[in-house]
């Protein structure tokens, strides 16, 4: 799995020291890279350049074109206050800037299109540019390596936006509403979820590494052990197929000197005593290649216990006595880790006994303690010619292993002839404690991320609803009824005309397409009808300095039938 995504970053990390390296020692070496002759091949690295040049430029004009579908559509479907049109040119022409620093300057491409916005829409929110403000957030958070730098984007746009509306809004409660609700859910929403998108990425990358050094590190440990089988498969031939070929020598042994025995079997039998202590000097010297000393492991025996072995050795026709002391303490746990290591030693003994003091009376002591069990394996000086083989590291791992549990062990002369004795505590059997379940990785991480784009989000949700409530409902409490308009008479005082009026007027009067307002007069405007989120027709009612209703007017909205303006003296 990790072959192909791991090995990638690393080759281009390699390849780019390497890179650095080569013209490091030509600076150093002071010849000029223009003294170095061409490579033939470099030639096709120039046209490899082009199309990924080609390409990024289609993908960046790509990019301008859809940022730049709504800010034409807006002003053409009414969407939007109408705008001259160099307004709209100039707008395109900061999109186009926007979508060329997006790549290596993300901060500047979103300042750019927060200025646009604040520009277009004192709250920030509009519907041409409002697709690239967010787009852009979202490539902030992608390409943008520190989070600081954009959140002092953001609040310096929330500044600007509210020192724009303090200067000409005309509803401020509402707009800042709208401003915050934009800048939280269109600006640092999409911009948490670039930075969510790139720490995903630079987790991805980092897994893959990861998975490339788990394998290796599986490929090791695969190894290792396997050198650890070798190892207890050369201690278990040690064990106990020098201990069996011990045995069948001694069987020879005392076949050889049977009464009775023809000359020819008697010296069969010799020849298969000399067979087998051969092969037990041959076997002792190919398993110390193959033996770790350093990791002995105790193996178990057989369903065989200390006493069965020493009566099977006896059987074998060495001369070997058994003695147990304190019987009710010195029996170990069936099948523990001290019954295995007690009969380890004991067989290493008694192997060693046959091998190096042939004819000598062996004695095996088993005594047992309150913390534990000891086993003494004693005999005397050799009565027939004993082996010449070196000796081998047999007891040095019994040491290894005894002492691993916290055991002692000690061997040596004794008397006339040779002694070990061992030591080996009780071991509890420790209850078995499952593994803990497996944690993936980078798991706080992405909780983290996720609560914190949920939580803006949901703040978010909270904010924008809450403007668009507002919204709403300002709106639909500043229509007069097309009926109620219609019966106004210029002329009429105000006091007479305001019970039909509605509570608010509406927040943001199409001044600019109204026509000129009579002279002295004060001109209220008002919805026509309590449709959203599109351009309707307004009404305008202009009342003199007497409170009388001068004049009014049916405003036209974008796109609609031109209206002809009724304009009645004043009775």
């Amino acid at each position: 799995m990790s072959g192909v995504g791991a090995n990638g970053p690393v080759e281009a990390d390699r390849g780019e020291a390497v890179g650095r390296t080569g013209r490091a020692d030509t600076a150093a070496s002071g010849v000029k890279p223009a003294d170095i002759a061409p490579d033939p091949t470099a030639g096709s690295a120039a046209p490899a350049v082009r199309p990924a040049r080609l390409a990024s430029l289609g993908r960046g004009v790509l990019l301008w074109a859809v940022l730049a579908l709504p800010a034409i559509t807006a002003d053409r479907l009414g969407m939007n206050e109408p705008r001259a049109m160099w307004q709209q040119l100039a707008g395109l022409g900061v999109l186009a800037a926007a979508v060329a620093l997006a790549r290596r300057r993300p901060l500047a491409a979103y300042a750019l299109a927060a200025v646009l916005s604040v520009a277009a829409a004192p709250a920030l929110f509009s519907v041409s540019y409002g697709p690239a403000l967010g787009t852009l957030a979202l490539l902030l958070g992608l390409r943008a390596q520190r989070p600081h730098p954009a959140v002092a984007g953001f609040v310096g746009v929330g500044v600007a936006g509210t020192v724009r509306i303090a200067l000409a809004g005309v509803d401020p409660v509402p707009e800042t509403l709208v401003l915050t609700g934009t800048l939280l859910f269109g600006c640092v929403f999409p911009w948490l979820a670039g930075r969510y998108w790139r720490q995903s990425r630079a987790l991805a990358e980092a897994g893959w590494l990861r998975a490339a050094r788990l394998e290796d590190e599986q490929r090791h440990a695969e190894e290792r052990a396997r050198l650890r089988e070798r190892a207890r498969i050369a201690q278990d031939m040690h064990d106990s197929l020098g201990h069996e070929l011990s045995l069948l020598a001694l069987r020879a042994a005392a076949l050889q000197v049977a009464p009775g025995l023809a000359a020819d079997h008697r010296a069969a039998a010799a020849d298969l005593r000399a067979a087998a202590a051969d092969a037990t000097d041959h076997l002792h010297r190919i398993i110390g290649v193959l033996r770790e000393d350093d990791e002995p492991v105790p193996l178990a025996p057989a369903g065989e216990s200390v006493e069965e072995l020493v009566a099977r050795a006896a059987e074998s026709g060495l001369p070997v006595r058994w003695e147990a002391r304190d019987t009710a303490e010195a029996a170990p746990e069936p099948g523990g880790i001290a019954e295995r290591l007690l009969h380890r030693v004991v067989r290493e003994a008694l192997t060693n006994a046959a091998r190096h003091a042939p004819g000598a009376p062996v004695v095996v002591a088993l005594g047992g303690q309150p913390a534990g069990t000891t086993v003494t394996v004693t005999n005397g000086p050799a009565t027939e010619p004993a082996s010449h083989s070196s000796g081998g590291s047999g007891l040095l791992g019994l040491r290894a292993a005894v002492t691993s549990v916290g055991g002692d062990f000690r061997a040596g002369p004794h008397g006339e002839g040779f002694r070990a004795c061992a030591y080996v505590p009780a071991q509890p059997s420790a209850p078995r404690v499952s593994p803990p379940a497996p944690t993936a990785p980078f798991t706080r991480a992405r909780r983290r991320v996720a609560l914190g784009l949920g939580a803006a989000a949901g703040a978010g949700l909270v904010l924008v609803g809450a403007a668009f409530g507002w919204y709403a409902f300002t709106e639909t409490h500043s229509v007069l009824t097309p009926s109620a308009y219609a019966k106004l008479r210029p002329g009429t005082p105000y006091d007479e005309v305001a019970p039909v009026l509605p509570d608010r007027e509406a927040h943001d009067p199409p001044t600019d397409r109204a026509p000129a307002p009579p002279e002295g007069t004060d001109c209220h405007y008002y919805r026509a009808s309590g449709e959203l989120l599109v351009s309707i027709d307004h009404f305008r009612l202009c009342f003199d300095e007497h409170g009388e209703l001068a004049a009014k007017d049916v405003v036209p909205g974008v796109g609609g039938p031109d209206h002809k303006n009724e304009k009645e003296p004043a009775r």
